[in-house]
Order: C-alpha cells, then sequence, then structure tokens
C-alpha cells in the first residue's frame, strides 16, 4: 500500500475463525457454522451463520448433525475447521458441545466444494461420558482427557496428517490422521497431551509450520472468551509437529497445567507461553487527531495463521471484542514477523498490505503510545502511555531505557532492564487514518511491547486543538450526571467551574429542579492546561426539571399500535432491524386481554424514543414465542448501539430467559427457558441499579450492579428487533412501560391476577389546574382558564346531583356540558401555545384533557 492509500476494510463476524486458502479466495470457518471469505484479507463477506435449517453449508445441519448435537445436548456447534485433502474434497471437521460441561462429540463431514453442502461422514471422538470408559479405554477423568473441540487439522513438512484439538479440561491433544479418510489412524485413543490440564483455560489450537525457521508454532488461547474472560494469544514452538512444545524461557508446555483440585486456575498458566496479544488500548484523548477513544482489542483469539510459502508472509486471523462494544466481535487480522530469536511478533494495527521497509533514524525518532501486553490473564485493557524514543538512541517517560535499529527494520529495545527483540514497521493507522511509524518486540520472558509513533506538537497547538475538539455532546436536555473531561491530549489539564453548583457542581454531578418547576441554565467553563499555554471554553448546559413518576404507556395491541394511556405516540413497523422499514405486524385473537400483535420473525415495532429517562423504572409484557432463537430480543431499549438493555428469551447464557445489558456487559439469567405457545407474563424492574426479574411473577432473579442505560431523554425502544440480531416470532400483549415507579412483587402478582394495571394514574381536573398554573405566563388567559374548569367542575358535580334524585335526562345534560367545556379549555390552551403557554407543558396539558374527554374518566368512575 502507497503512502497516499487509504485501505478498504469491510468487517465481518465469525467466532474462532479457522482459514482455508482455495483457489484466490480465503475462507473462515468459525462457531454457530459461520463461514466469510475473502481476496485480500480486508475485505470479508459473510457466506453462513446459524445451526438451522436455512444455513447452506449443508442441506440441513439440524437433520445431518443430529447425532452430535443429540450427544452435545446442544442445538449450536463450535470452533470447526476444514482441510482440503489429496482426493479434492473437503473435509469439515466439527464439533457441538454442551457447554457447562465437556460432554462434546467431534466428527467430519464432506462436501465436494468449499461452500457446501457438507455430508456428514460421522463422529470419530466423544468426551464427558461420566462415569465411563473413554475413547483411550479408561473412566472419563475431565482433568487429564481433553474436551473434544476446536479441531485443527493441518498437514506437515513430510506430508503426514494431524489433527490438534482440545480446550479446558485435560488440555490440548494431537492425533495422527488418515489422509485418505480423514479420521485418525487407529489406536491413539486421545492422542498426544500437548499443553494443559485440570480445567486450566486453555484452548484454540492451531499448528503452522515455518520453514524460515524450521519450527511448529502451537497457537493457544488462554482465558475466557468473553468481554471479562481475559482472552489472550499464546505460542509455543517445537521441531517436531507432535511436540513437545517450549515456550522463550524453554519451559515444556506439557507440564503447564491447573493447580490439581482446582478450577479456571489462571495464576498457575499465566507465567507460561509467549503472549502475542492480550486487551488493548492505543488511547485517543480529547484533541489528538482522529475520532472515538482510540484502536483496541478485548480479548482477542481463537485465531489461525496464513503462511504465504512464496513471500514468507504470516498472518494472525482471529475474532475480537472490543473496548465499549460488549460482546460483539469481527474477525481481524494482523500480520506476523519473525525477531532475531525466531519468535513471532504481531503488528500492532490491523493488516493493510503493509510491508517492511528500509527506516532510518531520522523516522525512528519520536513520541509513541505505549504499550506492554504482560503476562497476566486479566480483564483489564492495557491502556497506552506516552514514551519518546530519543535521538541519542535512549528511551524516556514512564519508562527508561535504550533502542537501537538494524538492518533497516529490526528494533532491539531495553525497556527497565528487560531487551526486547522485534521489528519497526509504518502501518495503517485506524484512528488518525493516517500511516504511522509502529514497533512490535518480544522478551524472552515471552512478553510483547508495542509502540505507535504520534505526531510532534507544540503545548500551545495542543491546547488549540483540545480546545477545538473539547465538547460534552448533547447539553440542551440534561438529566443526569455529566462526564467531564479532565485530561486532554498529552497530559493536558482540564478544569471546570459552574455558574450554579447547586444544580451542577463542578464535578458534573447534576440535581434536577423539582416537578412543576422550570427548567435550569448553568454555564460550565473549561480551563484547558499545558506548560505555559492555557485556553477556556464555555458550555451552555439546560438541566430539566423532574417529571412525574408515572405509567408512560400502556400497549394492548388490540387492532392498532396505539398508545392507550396517551403520554406518548403509536408504534411504528420495522423491517428485521430497529432501524429500518418493511416489515409486516398483525393482530390475532387470543390474547391475554383481546387481541395480541403478531410477529413473523421478520418484523418489529419501533416504539416511541425516550419512554425511560431514568435509572427507575419497570417494563411488563405478556410474551407467547413461536419459536426461541439465539439473542433474540422481544423488548429493547437503547442509548446507543454499545449501551442497551434486552430482554431475550433465549439467551447466551445456557439458552436461559435473560435480561442482558450491552453496557457494562451484564446477564440476569432466570435459570429457565419460557415455554413456546404458551403465555408467559414477563417483567423486570430496575432500582438505581438493583435489577429484579420475574416470569409469571416468580422473582427469578435478583441483583444490584445494573448498568444505568437511560441516561437522556432520546434512547430508541422497540419490540422484537435489535440492530442486529434474528427478529422476534410468535404474540406479545399489555406491554406496560413505567418510568420513575418500581412496581413490587405483589403489584406485579396481583395485576397478573386480576388485569387490574398497577400505579395507572387517572388524570384529573386538580393536575391540570396546577399545570395550568405553571405553564401560564398571561394573568388573564390563566384565570380565564381556570374560570372554565371550575364551570366544568360545576356540572359534573349537577350530574352527580341529579343522578342521586333518579333524573337521569338532566345528568346527562349536564354530563355533556362538562365535557364540552373542557373540549373549549383544550382548544383555548391549543390557541395560545408558544405565546402565553409554554410549549412543553402544552402538550402534557393537551394530553390530560384528551384523556379525560375521549375516556369519560371523570364520569365512569
Amino acid at each position: 500500500m502507497e503512502n497516499s492509500e487509504v485501505p478498504e476494510f469491510r468487517n465481518a463476524s465469525v467466532h474462532d475463525p479457522s482459514v482455508i486458502k482455495v483457489d484466490d479466495t480465503y475462507y473462515v470457518i468459525g462457531s454457530h457454522l459461520a463461514m466469510a471469505k475473502t481476496n485480500d484479507f480486508m475485505k470479508w463477506d459473510k457466506v453462513a451463520d446459524g445451526v438451522n435449517s436455512r444455513n447452506p453449508l449443508f442441506e440441513d445441519v439440524t437433520t445431518e448433525l443430529a447425532e452430535a448435537l443429540g450427544w452435545a445436548r446442544s442445538s449450536t456447534l463450535w470452533a470447526g475447521d476444514i482441510v482440503q485433502l489429496p482426493d479434492g474434497k473437503f473435509y469439515m471437521y466439527y464439533n457441538a458441545c454442551e457447554g457447562s460441561s465437556p460432554r462434546s462429540a467431534l466428527g467430519v463431514a464432506v462436501a465436494d466444494h468449499i461452500e457446501g453442502p457438507y455430508k456428514n461422514a460421522g463422529i470419530f471422538l466423544k468426551s464427558g461420558m461420566w462415569g465411563q470408559p473413554s475413547e483411550d479405554g479408561t473412566i472419563y477423568d475431565a482433568t487429564v482427557h481433553p474436551n473434544t473441540i476446536d479441531p485443527h487439522t493441518f498437514f506437515d513438512a513430510e506430508g503426514k496428517l494431524w489433527m490438534v484439538y482440545g480446550s479446558y479440561s485435560g488440555g490440548i491433544f494431537i492425533l495422527e490422521m488418515d489422509p485418505e479418510t480423514g479420521f485418525p489412524l487407529e489406536a491413539q485413543g486421545y492422542g498426544t497431551h500437548l499443553m494443559g490440564g485440570n480445567h486450566s483455560r486453555i484452548e484454540g489450537p492451531y499448528i503452522q509450520y515455518v520453514p524460515e525457521t524450521g519450527y511448529y508454532y502451537l497457537h493457544v488461547t488462554f482465558g475466557g472468551l468473553d468481554a471479562t474472560g481475559g482472552y489472550n494469544m499464546r505460542v509455543a514452538r517445537s521441531k517436531n509437529p507432535d511436540g513437545p512444545y517450549v515456550d522463550a524461557q524453554g519451559n515444556d508446555m506439557s507440564e503447564v497445567r491447573g493447580a490439581h483440585g482446582t478450577l479456571f486456575d489462571d495464576k498457575s498458566i499465566e507465567p507460561y507461553g509467549v503472549k502475542l496479544m492480550g486487551n488493548y488500548l492505543f488511547t485517543r484523548s480529547v484533541g489528538e487527531p482522529g475520532t472515538g477513544i482510540g484502536t483496541g482489542y478485548v480479548s482477542p483469539g481463537h485465531n489461525s495463521v496464513y503462511y504465504n510459502q512464496e513471500t514468507d508472509e504470516q498472518l494472525l486471523i482471529f475474532h475480537t471484542r472490543f473496548p465499549e462494544r460488549g460482546e460483539q466481535h469481527e474477525i481481524r487480522v494482523h500480520q506476523l514477523f519473525m525477531n532475531e530469536d525466531g519468535w513471532p511478533v504481531a503488528a500492532p494495527y490491523r493488516y493493510a498490505n503493509e510491508k517492511l521497509e528500509s527506516l532510518t533514524q531520522t523516522d525512528i525518532i519520536g513520541d509513541y503510545k505505549y504499550i506492554n501486553h504482560g503476562k497476566e490473564i486479566t480483564a483489564e485493557i492495557k491502556r497506552s502511555t506516552i514514551i519518546t524514543l530519543n535521538e541519542d538512541g535512549t528511551i524516556s517517560g514512564p519508562v527508561n531505557g535504550t533502542w537501537t535499529l538494524a538492518n533497516e527494520n529490526q528494533a532491539t529495545l531495553s525497556i527497565n532492564g528487560e531487551v526486547y527483540k522485534g521489528i519497526f514497521l509504518r502501518q495503517w493507522n485506524p484512528t488518525t487514518e493516517s500511516k504511522s511509524i509502529v514497533f512490535t518486540a518480544l522478551s524472552n520472558e515471552g512478553v510483547a511491547v508495542w509502540g505507535s509513533q504520534t505526531p510532534d506538537r507544540t503545548d500551545a497547538e495542543i491546547v488549540e486543538d483540545v480546545k477545538n475538539e473539547l465538547d460534552l455532546t448533547s447539553t440542551s436536555q440534561i438529566i443526569s450526571d455529566l462526564t467531564l473531561p479532565t485530561e486532554g491530549a498529552r497530559q493536558t489539564q482540564i478544569t471546570w467551574r459552574s455558574s450554579n453548583p447547586e444544580i451542577v457542581s463542578n464535578e458534573g454531578v447534576v440535581t434536577r429542579p423539582l416537578a412543576g418547576t422550570n427548567n435550569a441554565i448553568v454555564i460550565l467553563t473549561a480551563t484547558i492546561t499545558k506548560g505555559e499555554a492555557t485556553a477556556t471554553k464555555d458550555f451552555t448546559i439546560i438541566v430539566l426539571a423532574e417529571k412525574e413518576n408515572r405509567l408512560v404507556a400502556h400497549y394492548p395491541f388490540d387492532s392498532d399500535l396505539n398508545d392507550y394511556t396517551k403520554n406518548v405516540g403509536a408504534g411504528t413497523i420495522t423491517g428485521d432491524r430497529i432501524d429500518n422499514t418493511g416489515g409486516n405486524i398483525s393482530f390475532a385473537d387470543g390474547g391475554v386481554h383481546g387481541q395480541a400483535a403478531y410477529f413473523d420473525g421478520t418484523s418489529g415495532i419501533r416504539l416511541p424514543n425516550g419512554l425511560i429517562a431514568s435509572n427507575n423504572y419497570t417494563v411488563s409484557f405478556w410474551l407467547n414465542p413461536e419459536e426461541l432463537t439465539t439473542f433474540t430480543t422481544t423488548f429493547f431499549g437503547a442509548r446507543t448501539s454499545e449501551s442497551w438493555v434486552s430482554f431475550v428469551p433465549r439467551g447466551p447464557v445456557g439458552d436461559q430467559t435473560m435480561v442482558w445489558s450491552g453496557t457494562a456487559w451484564y446477564d440476569a439469567t432466570t435459570g429457565m427457558q419460557v415455554p413456546t405457545n404458551k403465555w408467559t407474563h414477563i417483567a423486570f424492574t430496575v432500582d438505581d441499579g438493583k435489577i429484579d426479574v420475574y416470569l409469571d411473577g416468580v422473582k427469578k432473579f435478583s441483583n444490584t450492579g445494573f448498568p444505568k442505560v437511560f441516561t437522556n431523554t432520546e434512547s430508541v425502544f422497540g419490540l422484537a428487533v435489535n440492530y442486529w440480531d434474528t427478529p422476534f416470532k410468535g404474540l406479545m400483549d399489555e406491554l406496560l412501560i413505567y418510568d420513575g415507579i418500581v412496581l413490587s412483587e405483589s403489584e406485579i402478582n396481583e395485576y397478573i391476577a386480576t388485569g387490574k394495571i398497577p400505579q395507572a394514574k387517572e388524570p384529573n381536573l386538580e393536575d391540570i389546574k396546577k399545570l395550568i398554573n405553571v405553564a401560564t405566563d398571561n394573568h388573564g388567559i390563566k384565570n380565564s382558564l381556570l374560570i372554565q374548569l371550575r364551570n366544568a367542575e360545576s356540572e359534573f358535580d349537577c350530574m352527580k346531583k341529579f343522578l342521586e334524585e333518579g333524573k337521569v335526562k338532566q345528568a346527562n345534560h349536564a354530563e355533556d356540558n362538562g365535557y364540552k367545556t373542557l373540549r373549549h379549555v383544550k382548544d383555548r390552551i391549543q390557541q395560545h401555545t408558544g405565546k402565553h403557554i409554554d410549549g412543553e407543558k402544552t402538550n402534557e396539558l393537551i394530553i390530560l384533557l384528551e384523556n379525560l374527554i375521549d375516556n369519560r374518566t371523570i364520569t365512569n368512575h
């Protein structure tokens, strides 16, 4: 790629990608029968996904691989692998696992074409047969026998076929395979043990031979795969495909395992193996080039490697999650280079067809964002600091040492007494969207360090850049505490001063005006300082007054999508995502109360924005699924695509029904799965971080620490759809949404038993009088409206008196006059909207009056 060229990327999601080249196309196969392809390792296209009858890799995988799915008691497949054998056919090594135990089945399916359809050839390994003989004839023991998943099948330098596999449990194993059948050679049992045991978290093995060094490199991933699991990629090497494998310190990896009697003992294994990459973030601060928070990964792992024999180019292909994006994951590719000791080092940024080039001392000198990956297995994200590679060959900053450049691009860095060897390279920096000098190097202890060069600027330039970019995003509808940046680019200090600390403190703590009072306007002043350079910037903040806690919306789905409280608007029909159109919603008889909304599995409902704007709320609805698909939402609310709450009938944790949040990744599991073709009442409440989840009135989950998601008035809400997953198919009825109200267990159960809506406050004339007093600034108009309301009250009082006297005709006449007067009040309010009556309060008054008039609320109760 030339310096002026901007690389094009197209991302796809395949968990546990295993690579195979077919003609000029590169494919990856992964978990859940997902497949994607590319011609350049930069632009990916999805081929298949999902263990269902629609997946094109099989005619119907649910029947073709029914034996494996049945043995594993699973509805999905885990990390797969494909190899092309001498007969020209493609052999897919599939596996299914129960998940909470190592009960797994591993087999092979065969196809004439890489994209299928595949036909099952049979299972050849099983695990998790508690109390029964295992594949080697002894009683299965999960501390020493493998979990038969995560296969990689490969040819060695001599043309022999092998399969390496394993995850957690007894560790990583290797079998010699028959290239004519694709099955293991006989009498090997589980094969040769290479690494792990005692349930240590080691998985995802992949072996690549590198002619340049004459070594086989065993790539594995340590830790747990989710965003809090500390997944990280490591490597060991051997002169033989079946080991023994050692790390950079010469440790025999077959001895690396958890302590006896432990489960997931990370401390016992984390000192071992060469760690290529873990959680990290090249942090971008306010005032630095680019946008966003920077470039980084969370739980990168389960990699494969593509080795180009013509160019000796090696590519590391893996999945990763990302900072502040929860469990969303995508394929990433980074180039690998061999350092002078024959160990691979990974380029810091994703592959963009970069090549090693001749660099000079002048190119290298400068400030760098520095990452030390360490050896820990941790959910902590390693964040960059700034170091300087000085002209005299020294390193200064938070770390100290020396650096040298040799042979045009070979790097040697001595940092705090440790020597790191690797390369200098020019790479595309996705944050700045320009090319940067980077380094990647490895110590004898197997620790990787990275650096990414930053532009040189004066203090005054930095302060000006920070001032220009400093932003508080939305400042006109503040309802929660503000996050005020205190540091910008290159340790620039930012301090804040509030014009009204009682409403917004200098630290950004917000105290909203009381309900019924006016919104507050506050000026926040930022002072930006670096060295002798300084600047200020003002922000006008409008803090909204508190709103009355209430039932915000009631959608009964009786032939329409209207909100029967009339607080908010009707829902609108979407396609298969919350942000598109084109779907279809129908209404079916047989709802819990009247009709119900029917969702066809391709459509959803977009609800009005801002239904919930607090950290105290209740969501209640009835659900009757026709089918259950993983990740599918029923009720979905999101502040952003990274910060959301979702009720999923079949969630990612053991297929349980759960409330799921992507803000700080929270799983509120219920320990069960709601049934299909049967009505279940759903309710969940959030009370300042305490969440309770109820199914049919029974509390199934209760805990604290639930993230605060709805911190503005513009959050998006929907039914049956989100931004990513398969839409819900089935019926929903009687959706109730409360903001500021947390229903009790007894209120929920009374509602289920009686159908009487809890805390559904009926509007009354006193509420309207109070609101008119607050909203109207013209004394004459205010008095006129209040007099008319008193006239309406008099008519309703007369109606009651006539009814007591048995004078029905006169009572009806008085009732009609009362409501006619209320309609006149409503017309007068609309006439003066924006002139003498506050616009926002007008909407509230109109809703209250319409509810009184349309439902004859006063005289029906």
